[in-house]
């Protein structure tokens, strides 16, 4: 993206979930050069960051064809700032409707003198997932922690089909359906048209009321995986 006619470099929060997927890609797409994606890597169950596969967000930047960037939790926002301080003028967010993770992003953004992008904040969620299955992105989902949800769940490719699903479990239990107040997580393996991770081994764990699937070895393809 330029500004003045100059082009704006940015850093990326990766997850390697869908939303900080699907933001990095709009952003490229309007012109910001990405110069890296910054994956937190959380000790534990995170209220504000992934937890199931946090590190293998390095394949999800290979998708994307950036350098990954991976921090621990301890400090992030300090050392987030510290990073993009004089190196970026933009850090890209996959933040949608959470007013605490916008926030704190803000804030940051603003310590570090950079802009804080976010190009899904307040979208529809259900626009959201409509765009996503749309780019032929393939995101699975790989953490479940709410009512409504259960182990079959973990593993399923987000599609038209599970969009219908998660609509039902709105009207019955209040969920968001994009899974921003924590419902689920997802997991992207790449786009239709493009790479994708071909998933060698993983793993279920079930934990009382919530569970996550652990993706123990993966590789990127050149094309998809045969059935």
């Amino acid at each position: 993206m330029t500004r003045y006619g100059i082009i704006m470099k940015a850093f990326a929060l990766l997850s390697g979930g869908k939303d900080s997927f699907l933001s990095a890609q709009l952003a490229m797409e309007q012109g910001y050069e990405i110069e890296g994606a910054i994956s937190v890597i959380p000790g534990e169950f995170s209220m504000m960051f992934h937890y199931p596969n946090a590190a293998r967000a390095k394949l999800v930047a290979e998708l994307l064809g950036v350098e990954w960037i991976p921090i621990p939790e301890n400090n992030v926002f300090e050392n987030i700032a510290k990073m993009c301080r004089g190196r970026v003028d933009a850090l890209i967010s996959g933040a949608i409707a959470s007013d605490y993770q916008k926030t704190r992003i803000e804030k940051m953004c603003t310590e570090a003198g950079i802009i804080s992008y976010s190009p899904l904040w307040r979208k529809s969620q259900k626009r959201i997932l409509e765009e996503i299955i749309m780019r032929g992105i393939q995101a699975i989902i790989v953490s479940v922690s709410a009512e409504g949800f259960d182990m079959k769940d973990l593993g399923r490719l987000l599609d038209i089909e599970y969009v219908s699903e998660l609509e039902r479990k709105n009207s019955k239990y209040g969920i968001n359906i994009a899974g921003e107040g924590g419902e689920y997580e997802t997991f992207v393996l790449g786009t239709k048209h493009g790479k994708l991770l071909e998933i060698k081994k993983s793993r279920k764990i079930w934990e009382g009321s919530h569970g996550y699937l652990l993706i123990d070895d993966a590789i990127v393809s050149r094309h998809p995986p045969a059935p």
